[in-house]
């Protein structure tokens, strides 16, 4: 770091010691992530990046890091880390596959590191995952550099892998009704994730679900990005009946709760009356996990007050 700018110190206050304002420098071999305005973080490498390319659709990296394992970032921001992706793959699958109780196709929007495939296919009912990514490159990158948390998906025949564009895949005639879970790993609503965001994406999303299926998307970081969550609750209620927020914890998306969003046209998400055998369908699913928990899985629907408020406004 350097400082720079202009003197602010309060000469009428004497209390108060001289500084200058501190500009946020990149460190020898580290990766600095800017996401939010007014705020940053800096990733240590641990030796040279292992890629470093642009796709036809953006830029990729992928790194090693001092204190989070591997790293996937894609245009600058952080999408994966070895250490902590658990805590949001988990959540955005097991959350609503245990509730549901019979899961059978599951979609995913984007999610081309695979690590969310990996999870739903750990659910001996599901006969099928189309993991459908617009960018190829991703996924082959994600199978080479990233097997620590895709290698089972790969393996494993029931996982369908279609290099396309999800808005235009979930228009299908034989995708009508056919999805009990569809699972939304998009990027921030920019370039050509936008569509991803817009009401006729719900509207596609409602009409691939199948009766009593549910479809869950990440919805960024509520402490920085407060008005994305507020606004597309309000988006989302336009299409669908039911719709609502839970929470996860990420470490390496900074600013803390992570909002998971949910909707349906005819069931709930976190109903409490679901709840008695969470244990049971936990242990008979048999999952191997490192954040999920069903006492997690209670709890994530326990918003802190300012989140509910961001939900109700």
């Amino acid at each position: 770091m350097h400082s720079g700018g202009e003197d602010n110190t309060a000469s009428n206050s004497p209390h108060l010691p001289s500084f200058k304002l501190l500009e946020l420098t990149p460190m020898a071999n580290s990766f600095l992530e800017k996401l939010h305005p007014g705020y940053a973080q800096t990733i240590e490498l641990a030796g040279a990046p292992i890629v470093e390319e642009k796709s036809q659709f953006q830029s990729i990296k992928i790194f090693d890091t001092q204190r989070n394992g591997r790293v996937l970032v894609l245009d600058d921001i952080v999408q994966l880390t070895t250490r902590d992706e658990c805590g949001y793959s988990e959540m955005l699958t097991h959350v609503p596959m245990l509730e549901h109780g019979q899961v059978r196709e599951v979609m995913i929007v984007g999610g081309g590191d695979l690590a969310i495939a990996e999870e739903a296919l750990k659910h001996s009912g599901v006969q099928s995952v189309f993991n459908v990514e617009i960018d190829e490159r991703v996924v082959d990158l994600s199978r080479r550099h990233l097997s620590e948390v895709n290698a089972a998906a790969f393996s494993d025949k029931r996982l369908k892998i279609q290099i396309e564009d999800a808005f235009v895949f979930l228009a299908d005639k034989p995708n009508s009704h056919r999805f009990d879970l569809i699972i939304a790993d998009r990027p921030d609503p920019v370039g050509p994730a936008e569509v991803l965001f817009g009401d006729s994406f719900y509207e596609r999303v409602s009409e691939a679900l199948a009766p009593g299926g549910f479809a869950v998307f990440q919805n960024g970081v509520p402490f920085f990005q407060p008005e994305e969550l507020t606004d597309t609750l309000k988006q989302m209620q336009r299409t669908f009946r039911y719709c609502g927020v839970y929470v996860a914890v990420v470490p390496s998306y900074i600013g803390g709760f992570m909002a998971l969003t949910w909707v349906s046209q005819d069931a709930i998400l976190g109903d409490p009356a679901k709840w008695a055998g969470l244990e049971t369908a936990f242990a008979a699913a048999r999952l191997k996990t490192d954040y999920y928990t069903p006492a997690i899985h209670r709890a994530a629907f326990a918003l802190p007050a300012w989140m509910e408020r961001l939900a109700r406004a």
